[in-house]
């Protein structure tokens, strides 16, 4: 059985091979899709399953990324990405129609050990696949591979045993990774947006093959710019926008996983949100929609933007830094406020982040322009 595992595994690297060369460097500025943006956190992944004909869209146009993925559904995709290889006989699952787009995958996965069915011995074809059975569908496929037990998530206990070497294999390797406050979330479903990127770094790492050395890329001598920011009224928005124009760097929004209505952000309400975590610093903690950039290794320099709330960086902005590695960057910090100015906030950034080159930050008024934002980037003089 595990020989046959590793001929699929072969297989879809030699596969892979042959596309990746004419995919891994493809434009994004149209993804042929209505619902994915070329910004979008998956846009790039839902390219590459589709143009490697693994996971197609629900139509000509749409990719319906929200939307669920069944256990017959990556059945199907993985069969596709082994080539589709013959089939005998049908698949032993009485919920399992001859016919179907998934049978010949179903009865090929079976035979192979790659997904099994359930203990009353149906496939479940329809159901939403979760997030420990595609972990385990995919380490199956490939090879069954040891793996080191390392950091156990929160939830550790919640895994199902059939997936635990799984979980540590897909983590190790940066397939699937854990979701905020270090839980796996065995049982969560994972959606068609997830699935592709999960696909995509691991069809990648099965096609770059373990024991080849990963060609090294040359340096291009530019200077990556991240300008990571929060804003509250959409002030240090504007703010942001405008550094990005004139470095010409990527924006990236840091999002509360529980946003601030207008209300929440009342000060002058004794009983509004900030208020309560203003006088309750333990609150302080926001959990955040996502916590670290994609592509966070290849910045050089990042600029922080957040509005100064009573003193200091708006706390939202804390998970970011505490979240991030800043080894080997500049960062510039830089304020909005009506009245206040930069204070200490951005050594008290500086200390949490506790690595990083911090430099000395900039506080804009409300309606800065980009003249005025454009000049202070020049005088920063970045490389």
């Amino acid at each position: 059985m595990k020989t046959c595992k590793r001929i699929g595994a072969l297989l879809l690297a030699l596969i892979l091979t042959c596309s990746l060369s004419v995919t891994a460097f493809a434009s994004l500025e149209d993804t042929g899709f209505s619902d994915v943006d070329a910004d979008d956190w998956f846009a790039e992944s839902a390219v590459y399953v589709r143009d490697n004909g693994v996971m197609n869209g629900t139509s000509d146009t749409t990719f319906n990324p929200n939307g669920t993925t069944s256990r017959g559904q990556i059945a199907a995709i993985l069969y596709r990405a082994a080539g589709s290889p013959a089939v005998s006989g049908a698949a032993d699952f009485p919920d399992v129609t001859a016919g179907a787009y998934y049978a010949d995958a179903a009865g090929w996965a079976a035979a192979n050990g790659i997904v099994t069915g359930y203990s009353d011995g149906t496939f479940g074809p329809g159901d939403p696949i979760t997030r420990q059975q595609l972990t385990a569908i995919l380490w199956r496929y490939a090879g069954s591979p040891a793996a080191e037990s390392g950091t156990d998530y929160a939830d550790e206990s919640a895994i199902a045993s059939y997936a635990v070497t799984a979980v540590d294999w897909t983590r190790d390797t940066g397939v699937i990774t854990g979701r905020d406050g270090n839980v796996f979330d065995p049982t969560g479903r994972a959606t068609r947006a997830q699935a592709a990127v999960i696909l995509h770094r691991y069809l990648e790492l099965l096609g770059s093959g373990a024991e080849e050395t990963p060609e090294t890329p040359e340096d291009s001598g530019e200077t990556r710019v991240l300008v990571a920011y929060y804003s509250a009224t959409g002030n240090t928005e504007e703010v942001a926008d405008a550094i990005a124009e004139a470095t010409g760097g990527d924006v990236f929004e840091i999002t509360p996983a529980d946003p601030y209505t207008s209300g929440d952000l009342d000060w002058t309400d004794e009983n509004s949100r900030v208020v309560y975590e203003y006088e309750n610093p333990e609150a302080r903690d926001v959990e955040l929609a996502q916590s670290t950039p994609a592509d966070w290794a290849d910045y050089d320099v990042v600029f922080i933007g957040y509005p100064i709330w009573w003193g200091i960086a708006a706390w939202p902005v804390d998970g970011f830094v505490e979240a991030n590695d800043f080894t080997g960057k500049t960062v510039i910090p830089f304020c909005t406020s009506s009245s206040s100015g930069l204070g200490e906030s951005g050594d008290l950034l500086a200390e949490l982040a506790a690595s990083g080159d911090w430099q000395e930050g900039q506080r804009f008024r409300s309606g800065a322009s980009q003249a005025d934002v454009t000049a202070w980037v020049e005088s920063l003089n970045l490389a």
